[in-house]
């Protein structure tokens, strides 16, 4: 699900990026918080950063004694995405195993099907593996595939979420 945040950061900018004029010192804030948000990549409670929408307030900049940078508290709006429990996602199957399958989905790369999730299909091993379902539909490397989250987790260390998905359900399976 897509979120919309405001968020309160506070940005530093060294001392030679500093210039009379407003203009260039609202772009060396604008390039250092993106920067910032770039780095960020992810939370637990927000989830993916994606985008920032607009910058709403630069506060009045404080000078840091030691080393002469200047630190602007600054108020924006992003957007985010973070997967939830019982949300339906579209993805690309990425890997096979034979206990399961792994999609992509936007900035989730680790969405979990398991075997066991999948009701009427096998697998079928080979050079190329895939599971077959009794009605002749596959599910192989490249396929669009829709399934609902039954579990969701936040990686602190890689600062990823990982999902577990299932297909029981109306319309879910290989698009």
């Amino acid at each position: 699900m897509f979120l919309k945040a405001q968020l309160q950061w506070n940005v530093i900018i060294p001392a030679d990026n500093l210039d009379a004029k407003g203009l260039a010192l609202q772009k060396a804030i604008i390039v250092r918080l993106m920067d910032e948000f770039a780095a960020k990549k992810a939370t637990s409670s927000l989830g993916y950063f994606l985008a920032v929408t607009s910058l709403d307030k630069v506060g009045e900049g404080r000078v840091r004694e030691h080393s002469g940078d200047v630190l602007f508290p600054v108020t924006f709006t992003c957007l985010t995405y973070k997967a939830f429990s019982g949300e339906v996602l579209e993805g690309e199957v990425h890997k096979i195993l034979k206990h399961g399958v792994f999609i992509r989905c936007g900035p989730v790369e680790n969405i979990y099907l398991s075997h066991l999730k999948m009701q009427g299909y096998s697998f079928v091993p080979g050079e190329n593996p895939i599971f077959m379902s009794e009605k002749a539909a596959k599910i192989e490397k490249g396929v669009k595939l829709r399934v609902m989250v039954i579990g969701v987790r936040y990686m602190e260390a890689e600062k990823e979420f990982q999902a577990v998905a299932n297909l029981d359900g109306d319309f879910l399976g290989p698009i």
